[in-house]
């Protein structure tokens, strides 16, 4: 439903391609003054093929062959620029590092880096959004009430690029009310597409003739609100769930492939975690001791798989314990988490923008506690007052939570923080849990390792 799906990544993957092959040889014909460079060209395409696959890759971890990406242009001069910095070191390391290539491209890699920079800016800013830009747009109306309809609405109105535009927006009491005259209207408006949801209650006496619309006289295409709302926003519509959706949706088991594999990764990954924490224990440890008192590590009581208990281990970042409570009982909105001021230290405050503060949990994923990935658990008390006061709550714990997951590469917080600090948004984040849930797989999992290693490494703002 909107122009953010495989053919417009492709694109951008393939126009990306072509301006890094075009770039190295607009470099080489400026070098020497003529455009006839085509046996430089063929000598030197070649030492450049890792270049542009190492770019690329770096490219989809920045996040910018994502929905975000497509449809946002003003979002991506500093998500760009940030990213090619970290390609012109990535290809100067390459150059300069590894023996035997047989090239000494001083001049021509430093006039090869403006190069292809300002041709990923006038492809990226200038013709993708002209090639992608729907012709025309399917005229529809959208069916429902509640929240998320209007969230929406709003999101494909406000954005030129969708190959949708709601024309007007109907509740089901309307329509129930006056189905004839509001059929009329369809039609003098032109409406080609009906986006329905068809879970709503309130719709079950007139689902027949919304139907006959659709299929007996095929005026209109009869799209499902659920599967366009989880296209656009990566996410499920949380409010609007009820149990059914659950049984259709949720398994508690996954193909022994995936498992087995899965668990594969997450001991390859937990043993290289290992590495890295016994690396840093002790600067860790003397970087601590420097600022104060305090132990190396904390020992957290967190929710496991099942609502089971699991005790995970982190480097201590904090001047003060950490009750991992942050709203009282009454669960008042807009309640934050107390903390003492300067409550992070600076080591700590490191800690976590590296988030080297979470590589103790190894000991936790090589016991079989945590995955690499899954839905991010909490401390104990937290637990117990969220899932009282937000409906399925606990359901985000039929599998194994995760360090790492795809409502933390989704789900933007205020300046500052790095966890949900409302009921509010810890409903955002299970809106993300549950798509991942419904959802996971190989693939999924890569893109979330993926994004992860861009949050630690680079800090580039997601898109």
């Amino acid at each position: 439903m909107t122009f953010g799906g495989k053919k417009a990544t492709f694109l951008l993957f393939v126009g990306d391609i072509v301006v890094f092959i075009c770039a190295l040889w607009l470099t080489l014909a400026a070098r020497a003054l003529s455009f006839a460079v085509f046996d430089k060209f063929g000598a030197q395409v070649g030492l450049y093929i890792p270049i542009f696959f190492l770019w690329l890759l770096v490219f989809y971890m920045a996040g910018l062959y994502s929905k975000r990406a497509i449809l946002f242009k003003a979002e991506l001069w500093g998500a760009i620029f940030r990213t090619q910095l970290l390609n012109i070191v990535l290809a100067a390391l390459y150059f300069f590092l590894l023996p035997g290539l047989g090239i000494t491209p001083k001049t021509t890699l430093v006039l090869y880096l403006f190069i292809s920079l300002a041709g990923i800016f006038a492809w990226r800013l200038g013709l993708f959004p002209r090639l992608s830009k729907p012709a025309t747009r399917s005229r529809a109306v959208l069916i429902g009430e509640g929240p998320e309809i209007d969230e929406l609405f709003t999101e494909v109105n406000s954005n030129m690029r969708y190959q949708v535009q709601f024309i007007m927006k109907v509740s089901p009491a309307e329509l129930f009310t006056t189905f004839g005259t509001y059929a009329a209207e369809f039609q003098r408006n032109e409406i080609s597409m009906l986006v329905v949801d068809i879970e709503n209650d309130s719709l079950t006496p007139i689902l027949p003739q919304i139907y006959e619309l659709a299929f007996v006289s095929p005026t209109y295409q009869l799209v499902n609100f659920y599967g366009m709302y989880e296209e656009v926003f990566d996410r499920v519509p949380l409010s609007l769930l009820q149990y059914d959706w659950f049984l259709n949706n949720v398994s508690t088991t996954a193909s022994n492939f995936y498992e087995i594999g899965k668990r594969v990764i997450d001991i390859v990954g937990g043993l290289l975690m290992g590495v890295v924490m016994i690396i840093a224990t002790p600067f860790v440890f003397l970087a601590l001791r420097a600022e104060g008192p305090g132990p190396l590590f904390i020992r957290q009581d967190r929710w496991g798989k099942n609502g089971s208990h699991i005790m995970t281990y982190k480097f201590r970042s904090m001047r003060y314990s950490d009750p991992g409570v942050w709203m009282s009982k009454s669960v008042k909105e807009g309640d934050d988490r107390e903390k003492p001021k300067n409550y992070v230290t600076r080591v700590g405050a490191f800690l976590r923008t590296t988030s080297l503060d979470e590589f103790p949990q190894c000991i936790n994923v090589l016991r079989g506690e945590l995955s690499l990935i899954g839905p991010r658990n909490d401390i104990w008390p937290l637990g117990v007052t969220l899932s009282e006061a937000i409906p399925y709550y606990r359901i985000r714990y039929i599998v194994k939570p995760g360090i790492t997951g795809w409502a933390q590469i989704n789900q933007q917080y205020e300046p500052g923080n790095i966890s949900p600090q409302s009921i509010e948004e810890t409903k955002m984040r299970l809106a993300y849990d549950f798509y991942y849930i419904k959802h996971r797989s190989f693939a999924l999992d890569v893109v979330i390792a993926l994004k992860t290693f861009k949050r630690m490494l680079f800090r580039v703002s997601s898109l």
